[in-house]
C-alpha cells in the first residue's frame, strides 16, 4: 500500500452531511419564514405565544397568520397580526381572502392594517366555507364569489394595490390547484396575480422535490421572474396529513407512509423523523438553487428550530459576559 493510500485509510471520513451544499455556511443560510393559524381559546393563545417568541430569535424574513375556511377566524387573525405588530420585531403578514366579504369590507381591513403599520398581505381566493371534504374534482371546489366581493385573488391584489402599496404574497401550485381546468390555466391564473401587483408566490406544501422543480421551469418559461417560495411542512401526523392532502390537492410519495409505519404511539420518533424528512427536502430544494423557504409551523416550534439549524438559520449567541 503506498503512503498516501495507508494516510487516506486513517483520516478521518466526512460527516454525513459534509458533502451537502447548506453546510458551506460561507454561502450565508437560506432566509425563511412562518405561518401560523389563530389561536381558538386561551389556552391556544398561550401555546402560540410561546411558540411565536421561540422563533423570533431566528430572525424570520416575515410571520403570516392564517384565516380558517370562510373566513371563519377573521377576527382572531386581525387580533394576533397585531399583538405581532405591536409586541415582537417580526414583520407580520396578514392573510386576506376573497370569500364572505365585500370589498368594502375587505378595503377597510385593508386600510386599518395599514395604519397599524402592517405592510405586508397573502392575498388568496379563499376555501368555500362547506368545501366538499375528500379531494374535488378538476374545474370546481364549490367556491362561489361573493356577489359584492373579489371574486378571484387577482382581483383582490388589485384591490389591495388601489388601498395602499402593500407587499403581496400570493398561492402557487406546483401540482395545480384542485378547481383548476388545466396546468396552464393554472399558470395563466398566477401570472394574472403577478401581474396584478404580487411581489412573490409561496406554494401549496409537497413533498416530492422534482415537482417543484418542474413547476419553476414550467413558470421561469412562461416570463415569470418573482420568487416562487416552497412551502415546507413538517410532517407529525401522517393521518392528518392523508385528509389535508385530499383536500388541497398535494400527493404523498408512496415512500413516505414506510417512514411513518409502527409509530402511532410514538409522538418523539415521529418528531425526529418529520424533522429528518423536512431538512432533507429543503437541503434538497437548496441544491437547486432554492435560498427561500416558508414553514408551514402548525403553531409548532420544537421541529423548527431543529430543522432551521440544520439549514444554518440560528438564534444569535449571546454576548459573552464580562
Amino acid at each position: 500500500m503506498s503512503d498516501d493510500r495507508r494516510l487516506a485509510a486513517f483520516a478521518p471520513r466526512p460527516g454525513l452531511l459534509s458533502a451537502d451544499p447548506v453546510s458551506d455556511f460561507d454561502a450565508g443560510p437560506p432566509r425563511v419564514s412562518f405561518e401560523f393559524f389563530p389561536p381558538k381559546t386561551p389556552e391556544m393563545e398561550e401555546r402560540l405565544w410561546a411558540v411565536i417568541k421561540r422563533l423570533e430569535s431566528l430572525g424570520p424574513r416575515f410571520v403570516s397568520v392564517t384565516y380558517g375556511a370562510g373566513g371563519s377566524t377573521r377576527e382572531r387573525t386581525h387580533a394576533t397580526v397585531r399583538r405581532i405588530r405591536q409586541e415582537t420585531a417580526l414583520e407580520p403578514a396578514a392573510h386576506l381572502t376573497c370569500v364572505a366579504a365585500s370589498r368594502a369590507e375587505i378595503d377597510t381591513v385593508a386600510r386599518e392594517y395599514w395604519e397599524a403599520g402592517i405592510r405586508h398581505i397573502v392575498a388568496l381566493r379563499g376555501d368555500p366555507p362547506n368545501g366538499p371534504i375528500g379531494g374535488v374534482a378538476p374545474g370546481g371546489d364549490g367556491y362561489a364569489p361573493h356577489p359584492e366581493g373579489y371574486a378571484y385573488a387577482a382581483d383582490l391584489v388589485a384591490g389591495l394595490k388601489r388601498v395602499a402599496d402593500f407587499e403581496i404574497s400570493v398561492a402557487a401550485y406546483p401540482e395545480i390547484h384542485p378547481a383548476a381546468r388545466s396546468p396552464d390555466h393554472d399558470l395563466d391564473n398566477l401570472k394574472a396575480k403577478l401581474d396584478a401587483g404580487a411581489n412573490r408566490a409561496i406554494t401549496q406544501f409537497f413533498f416530492d422535490v422534482d415537482l417543484y422543480l418542474r413547476f419553476r421551469d414550467r413558470a421561469h418559461a412562461a416570463g415569470i421572474r418573482v420568487p416562487i417560495v416552497p412551502g415546507i411542512l413538517p410532517v407529525t401526523n401522517f393521518t392528518q396529513l392523508k385528509r389535508m392532502s385530499a383536500g388541497c390537492g398535494a400527493s404523498i410519495p408512496a415512500w413516505m407512509a414506510s417512514h411513518f409505519d409502527g409509530l402511532d404511539d410514538d409522538p418523539d420518533t415521529r418528531r425526529l423523523v418529520a424533522a429528518s424528512l423536512a431538512a432533507e427536502q429543503c437541503r434538497r430544494l437548496q441544491a437547486n438553487g432554492v435560498h427561500e423557504f416558508h414553514f408551514y409551523t402548525l403553531n409548532r416550534a420544537d421541529l423548527l428550530v431543529a430543522i432551521c439549524h440544520l439549514l444554518g438559520v440560528r438564534a444569535p449567541k449571546p454576548a459573552p459576559t464580562a
